[in-house]
């Protein structure tokens, strides 16, 4: 029974499949070799030679049967060059070439031998014939008519044996001469072992590549794979639909010219395009084009087509995940809008302290944008990256919060959550904590989170041990706490623990020059939110243009936010809203009014009684006729009243 197929199908797909190649007696050297590899691979017999050794094999190559092909001589060397895979030579050593130099003086003495060898002459040999007292003769070839050559040539200069390849030996027969084989079993075993080898190797690496493009072909994401000169490699069927292309067309073509600037922008910048957002068809695409790099050199792209609805389903998932989403800082300090020497003093001393793990302490009015400065001071601390946790101490009543802060082990309290539960300190760790309206801690609290601050280390609700924390703390109040500490309110170990670095922002009626600017960066951030087209957003900052210098702003850019996103709602191109109805949705206007008044009444008092006015001793109900008559505007209440705004602040307390 023959181990060799005829069928261009491989009948047992589970072993890889080698061709044998041979027009001359190689073949007789090969059946003898191919039993003892039948378990490890599938043959396949191809009497042919050159081209139309090309087009058999191109048949098999085609089903998938033959994954090496075994050849020799100048036959093999045509094979490599025209099939796209791997092809092994039976490769002749020195050891066979003196094994058929004896053979030959052995068995006709002292006659001429000629020696046809493939590529090149061997010049060791040729130094050594007179050493082994031969007469020998080379000759090289690379083609079937350089072997009649060489034989003609070698038959003209008197050999009478021609020692060579298969070819080389009928065609010595013919012209009446002598002939050795050239290749011997040895060198046949060898190339056999490395054919089946390597026919298992490369069977291996297709499995994986067709495993690969299957599991890349059931992705919803577009994939496309391009070699460095930008020729295409792979794609998926999901890139041909997001984008919108015909299968029945020129597939390449079209893709190329479709991702052709991605690709050109990454080759020539050397930098990848990353989660860029592309209108494509009517449909929004995110996409990906990154370098492909083997060992240091760069050898390719890859392109990745997302739909943005699935990217915003992803992000609704993600956003019911565990991870809350105050323990990542988003804010940096380049978002402080302004230019004002106020809010340039803000971003220095912020910069200075991010340097520093010290502990700091940001003061300022509600809505001044405490929060935001302590998130870019982590940003741009080393920590950045690290957990930023946020928390309100205002918010929760006393026993809960000792709870958050600290946390607490299990059956420490009624309704303990089972297995404990980490404290925001441990969760912070590494991290930033950011303790806002500090000013509003229980006194019976400030004691623990001292011993937090001096000590580094937590103690849990019933636990007997304490936890090292690693923490940086950032803490806000709108409050006067040296105020507090001289009324008995704050603790003062805790307030000068706090006040190592303290940074105090600046209200926003005490740097006006910013407001304008601060409000167009706020209504182009929400213009999309509310469908705001260029000229509705010129004419909401027109609109607003008076507030934004005479307004006293007592909500700071909290205010300014919201009454911006209101002005969008009611100004926008589709409103329909009377001059009547203006007059109601924004009071800004009336309240401007009244505190531009009251300073105005001031400054008149003043400039009547030719110095400052009489002073009295204020009561708590001249604070307030001052404040409602200035609109909220503590500053101008306390012009009015001739009074420091500490003073206001402790009159309005009492």
């Amino acid at each position: 029974m023959s181990i060799f197929t005829s069928s261009l199908a491989n009948p047992d797909p589970g072993r890889p499949g080698v061709a044998l190649v041979s027009i001359s007696r190689l073949q007789s050297l090969c059946e003898t070799v191919a039993p003892r590899y039948t378990g490890r691979a599938r043959f396949f017999s191809v009497r042919e030679g050159y081209g139309a050794a090309v087009t058999a094999l191109q048949a098999y190559v085609d089903a998938g049967s033959v994954d090496v092909v075994l050849a020799a001589g100048s036959n093999g060397a045509y094979l490599r060059d025209n099939l796209s895979v791997p092809v092994v030579m039976v490769k002749v050593n020195g050891f066979d070439v003196l094994s058929a130099i004896t053979r030959a003086t052995t068995t006709w003495p002292r006659a001429q031998i000629g020696l046809v060898l493939h590529e090149t002459i061997s010049h060791e040999l040729a130094d050594l014939s007179a050493w082994l007292n031969v007469g020998l003769k080379q000759r090289a070839y690379r083609s079937i008519d350089e072997v009649r050559l060489a034989v003609n040539n070698l038959a003209a200069e008197g050999c009478r044996v021609i020692i060579g390849p298969g070819m080389a030996c009928d065609l010595a027969q013919q012209a009446g001469l002598e002939s050795v084989f050239l290749y011997s079993l040895g060198a046949v075993e060898e190339a056999f072992e490395r054919s089946v080898e390597l026919a298992r190797v490369s069977r291996q690496k297709e499995s994986k590549r067709v495993r690969l493009n299957t599991i890349v072909a059931h992705l919803r994401d577009g994939v496309a794979a391009f070699d460095d000169a930008g020729q295409l490699e792979a794609v998926n069927p999901a890139m041909l639909d997001l984008l919108g292309l015909d299968r029945e067309q020129d597939v390449p073509a079209q893709l190329t010219r479709a991702v052709g600037p991605w690709l050109r922008e990454t080759l020539e910048h050397d930098m990848p395009v990353e989660e860029r957002i592309e209108q494509i068809g009517g449909r929004a695409l995110i996409v990906n084009c990154v370098p492909i790099v083997e060992q240091g050199l760069r050898s390719g792209s890859v392109v990745t087509v997302q739909d943005a609805l699935v990217a915003q389903r992803i992000d609704r998932s993600l956003r019911t995940s565990q991870r809350p989403k105050h323990l990542v800082a988003r804010h940096h300090l380049d978002d402080l809008t302004g230019s004002s020497a106020a809010l340039e003093r803000v971003r220095r001393l912020a910069r200075a302290g991010a340097a520093h793990d010290a502990t700091v302490l940001l003061s300022g009015e509600s809505g001044t944008g405490k929060e935001l400065v302590a998130q870019g001071i982590h940003n741009a601390s080393r920590r950045r990256g690290n957990p930023f946790v946020a928390f309100n101490c205002a918010a929760l009543p006393e026993g809960l919060i000792e709870s958050e802060l600290f946390g607490h082990e299990e059956g420490a309290f009624t309704g303990a959550r089972r297995g404990g539960k980490p404290g925001l300190f441990e969760i912070a760790h590494t991290g930033t904590i950011f303790l806002d309206e500090i000013g509003e801690m229980p006194a019976a609290l400030q004691s623990r989170l001292l011993r937090v601050l001096q000590e580094r280390e937590v103690m849990k609700l019933g636990a007997g041990r304490a936890t090292p924390v690693d923490v940086r703390v950032i803490a806000a109040t709108h409050r006067d706490l040296h105020a507090l500490v001289e009324q008995g309110a704050f603790r003062a170990d805790l307030y000068f623990r706090l006040n190592l670095l303290q940074i105090e922002l600046p209200p926003l009626r005490e740097r006006r020059g910013d407001v304008a600017q601060l409000a167009r960066h706020l209504l182009n951030r929400s213009a999309l939110q509310f469908g705001l087209s260029g000229a509705a957003l010129e004419r909401v900052l027109a609109f607003l243009t008076p507030l934004f210098e005479f307004y006293a702003w007592p909500g700071n850019v909290r205010e300014l936010e919201n009454l911006l996103a209101r002005a969008a709602i009611y100004l926008s191109d589709s409103a329909d809203v009377g001059g009547q109805d203006l007059q109601a949705v924004f009071p800004e206007f009336g309240r401007m009014r009244q505190t531009v008044a009251a300073v105005r009444g001031a400054v008149a008092q003043v400039h009547a009684n030719g110095d400052a006015p009489v002073r009295h001793s204020p009561t708590r109900e001249d604070v307030m006729h001052a404040l409602e008559q200035a609109g909220g505007n503590r500053a101008a209440a306390s012009r009015a009243l001739g009074i420091g705004r500490t003073t206001l602040w402790r009159l309005m307390k009492d």
